[in-house]
């Protein structure tokens, strides 16, 4: 499985599917602490930085199997003040679609907090969804606690799973 990980941080989606024989093709980091962390533990894969610079990087359809990120999540929570698709970081989530949408992936995996679900009365998420279908996804979610899965702290997350409809087998 042939995999680019956006919002990369210092990869934790490697670190899971290194096991299953997952490649990685690229990543997608803009922080220089996470970056330089990149490079030392993957220094034959490509960081392609920021991603609103998507279409520069030279990936079209067919060079992966999955996408997998999680837009910045400031813009959902209350820390970040809730604003939603009025927030730059929460546009970004869009960016994550226009990005599926060039390379269409087979599969989407996303993340995020609870607090998307209902940030700006739930449009963020909605619009998420209403794009993953506009693409032809069929998709599931579900909230997930980390203290569940042997960590020590409650860490509530939204994953969602997204499939091409298009070629269900």
């Amino acid at each position: 499985m042939k995999y680019l990980s956006t919002f990369s941080g210092i990869e934790a989606a490697s670190v899971a599917w290194e096991p299953l024989g997952w490649t990685p093709v690229g990543f997608s980091e803009i922080d220089p602490f996470a970056s330089s962390v990149l490079a030392h533990r993957f220094p034959g894969v490509t960081n392609y930085g920021d991603i609103t610079k998507h279409e520069s990087w030279g990936l079209g359809p067919g060079a992966v199997d999955l996408l997998v990120g999680g837009s910045p999540c400031q813009a959902f929570s209350v820390a970040g003040l809730r604003r939603g698709l009025d927030d730059p970081r929460g546009q970004l989530t869009l960016v994550y679609l226009q990005l599926a949408a060039r390379l269409r992936p087979r599969w989407i995996v996303w993340e995020n907090v609870p607090g998307v679900l209902s940030a700006d009365g739930g449009r963020a998420f909605g619009a998420f969804l209403g794009g993953l279908e506009e693409l032809g996804y069929g998709w599931a979610y579900r909230i997930l606690d980390a203290r569940h899965f042997g960590v020590p702290q409650r860490r509530r997350r939204v994953f969602l799973v997204a499939r091409s409809s298009g070629d269900w087998e």
